[in-house]
């Protein structure tokens, strides 16, 4: 008798057409920014949810303007998740307050995932963006067990020390099998306002070298500006508070690359 594979037990989200899980391999690259605006950018032409899955540290609810505010249970005994932007949102972070630590260990959370994969209401959906936390940990292997992913972001700055990380998380995804949609560089470069020159803010390392040895595209480079954390701490992305800037013109460019690799039929 065939060895039962833990993949075995992935089932469809019904009316979810693609899942993106969106990570990075160590935090502090913006991760949640890229996932918060990728969401934001797609939901101006798709039906889309955000799922912030960073349990132990969820920023979504913040930078979607949404703290304090609570989810209804409907009649079905589901979860509504909360509307912003026309984007469909659920994080811990609704459940719980903001400055509560979470200290689940690995069951816990693989239920935290099932609840907010199955128990939520997400209707119709041609996307659902998945914030992982950094790592290649619990939540990861739980997403990739239970749900058929579509594909997966990574997001990263351009020098080396993050590009071991990086590593790691391409090889986790190998191994349970996601599809690397391309890499997001992130504080790829900063614009002098004097010139208009690009500034280096972190020295390049092989990043570009190893993603071609993968031949995992780079479908972004984000640069630098404050004006994108502002927004965040706002809560409003960037691709609403200033449309015509050129990070939000990035982001749109990004989330145009998924629809293309991403087709919703």
């Amino acid at each position: 008798m065939a060895a039962t594979s833990p993949f075995d037990q992935q089932q469809a989200i019904p009316g979810v057409k693609h899942i993106i899980a969106v990570s990075s391999g160590k935090g502090g690259v913006g991760k949640s920014t890229v996932a918060t605006n990728l969401a934001t950018a797609l939901g101006q032409k798709n039906k889309v949810g955000l799922l912030d899955a960073d349990i132990y540290g969820p920023s979504i609810p913040r930078m979607l303007g949404s703290l304090n505010q609570k989810p209804a249970i409907n009649k079905e005994q589901k979860i509504e998740p909360l509307l912003r932007y026309g984007i469909k949102l659920m994080s811990i972070g609704f459940l719980i307050d903001e400055s509560s630590a979470v200290v689940w260990r690995g069951p816990m959370l693989f239920k935290a995932m099932d609840q907010f994969l199955r128990d939520v209401s997400w209707g119709e959906l041609d996307y659902l963006v998945v914030d992982l936390p950094p790592g290649t940990g619990d939540v990861q292997l739980s997403l990739a067990q239970k749900v058929p992913v579509s594909g997966a972001v990574m997001v990263s700055t351009p020098q080396n020390v993050s590009l071991t990380d990086v590593k790691r998380a391409v090889d986790m995804f190998n191994r349970v099998g996601i599809r690397m949609l391309g890499l997001v560089e992130n504080m790829a470069y900063m614009i002098n306002p004097a010139n208009g020159e690009k500034i280096q803010l972190f020295p390049k390392g092989e990043l570009e070298s190893y993603m071609k040895t993968q031949s995992i595209p780079k479908i972004g480079e984000i640069p630098f500006n404050p004006s994108i954390g502002l927004a965040c701490e706002a809560g409003v992305p960037i691709v609403e508070s200033y449309k015509a800037g050129a990070e939000a013109q990035e982001f749109l460019r990004i989330a145009e690359r998924v629809r293309e690799l991403l087709p919703v039929t």
